[in-house]
């Protein structure tokens, strides 16, 4: 009875708040109500000892900021095989102190076009090959044991086109298709395509992907297997929050919610930084703070400074609890390459000017290439972004052959070879080994 009380007083505390923000943006009475007895749902559903988990955290609510934390990304399927296996080497991981694990992306996806996992086919289901939902949550229960918080990627933006939602989109199913966006003709995505800029011009260009089974255009801002969600249909941001708190309820304590600033479409807009997108997150925070008061949200926003400080709400109505510190790892490595600091010590003075209630997460290197940043080049260095890009791309290929040709933009590119070495590489050396694929550091070491 007690522990009901708690999500009564959590909920009550958010109600009047949650319902303006989805009446507002939805004006749906019965989606509110959908969401609701969902959050109802999922709260009684989740285990005594994650329970615990909330009432502590609850009463320590900055835990994630003490300077103690220490993490590292990794692969399951390169570290050890399988989920089974990976909690085999929890030793190895308390060996190097860690407090948090983020393990890329493991919800089913399609093979093998899944831009490594991130064309999510179920958002509910561990993919086989790597495991099951129960390996999942044993793995957690034994991470917690060991006193570290698993991070997992959560695609907001769209899903595979293999999706069952997609694939009821592609038989006809009118519901379904009001998950994404659909055009007969290219009217609409033309005038799309007049202000929405292009993520990856040179791999997959073009914002719409034309479907031959339903004879539409299909908005695809990644890759042409990567469908849009459209959440201005609240049935999507039910369905979505749904299954983050599934996974919540698996043992997951830290969701990196992918590419956020894309999810709200709107013509006329680069359709990136929109305030709905805010909306939404802000209503994503209220549910887990009734619900799994111990679950945090990481964004990735690839941003200018300017534009992160609003990801974090304010300290009254909070949205991302941190931050990737996305210029910082860039220009550490500009720095490092061009032996020239005013860029890093510009961007540090704009990160510092921000409000205290912006936290982020440092980190040395991630999945993603290093977009040099060059239009502040310019500005800050008075050079012309050409010059010192090719300084940059110099310096990488000096590391790396692969890493200093397509160091240059955002696009994912494979894993470069790094020069072999004399003797096998320790554990914890292997994460220089591959920029791609591979274990890096999170934090950096205490």
């Amino acid at each position: 009875m007690a522990t009901k009380q708690e999500f009564a007083s959590r909920f009550a505390k958010h109600k009047d708040e949650l319902e303006w923000l989805f009446m507002e943006l939805y004006h749906n009475r019965e989606g509110l109500e959908v969401l609701e007895r969902e959050m109802a749902e999922a709260y009684n559903a989740r285990s005594a000892e994650l329970k615990a988990l909330d009432k502590a955290r609850s009463a320590d609510p900055e835990w994630y900021k003490r300077g103690n934390m220490f993490g590292m990304t990794m692969y399951t399927d390169l570290f050890a095989g399988n989920l089974k296996e990976l909690a085999k080497k929890l030793p190895y991981l308390k060996e190097q102190k860690l407090t948090y694990l983020h393990l890329m992306p493991l919800l089913q996806m399609p093979h093998p076009h899944n831009d490594g996992g991130y064309a999510v086919e179920d958002f509910d289901t561990v993919d086989p090959a790597l495991g099951t939902n129960k390996d999942l949550e044993n793995l957690t229960r034994e991470l917690r044991k060991a006193g570290i918080s698993l991070c997992l990627d959560f695609v907001m933006n769209h899903t595979a086109s293999t999706h069952r939602w997609a694939m009821a989109a592609k038989a006809g199913d009118p519901w379904f298709q009001a998950y994404y966006h659909l055009y007969d003709d290219r009217t609409i995505p033309d005038q799309y395509e007049q202000t929405v800029p292009q993520v990856f011009p040179n791999t997959a260009p073009g914002n719409f992907t034309w479907c031959e089974e339903m004879h539409k255009w299909v908005l695809t801002t990644f890759h042409d297997y990567q469908w849009d969600l459209n959440y201005a249909n609240p049935a999507v941001f039910v369905d979505m929050t749904k299954s983050i708190l599934h996974l919540a309820n698996l043992g997951v304590e830290v969701f990196r919610i992918d590419a956020v600033p894309y999810i709200w479409k709107q013509l006329g807009t680069t359709c990136r930084n929109l305030p709905q997108v805010h909306t939404i997150v802000r209503m994503l925070r209220m549910v887990l703070e009734c619900v799994c008061p111990a679950v945090i949200l990481k964004g990735e926003v690839v941003m200018a400074p300017k534009e992160l400080a609003a990801y974090f709400g304010t300290p009254e109505k909070p949205e991302c609890h941190m931050l990737y510190n996305v210029s910082t790892m860039v220009n550490l490595w500009g720095a490092l390459a061009s032996r020239d600091t005013r860029l890093l010590k510009a961007q540090l003075d704009a990160l510092h000017a921000l409000p205290d209630n912006c936290w982020f997460v440092n980190y040395l290197r991630c999945h993603d290439d290093i977009g040099w940043g060059t239009r502040r080049w310019k500005t800050v260095l008075a050079s012309t972004p050409r010059n010192i890009k090719n300084i940059c791309t110099t310096s990488m290929r000096a590391i790396s052959p692969a890493a200093g040709q397509r160091a240059s933009c955002t696009t994912t590119t494979p894993p470069p070879a790094m020069p072999g070495a004399a003797a096998p590489l320790p554990a914890c050396a292997a994460w220089s080994r591959h920029w791609k694929r591979a274990i890096k550091p999170h934090w950096t070491t205490p």
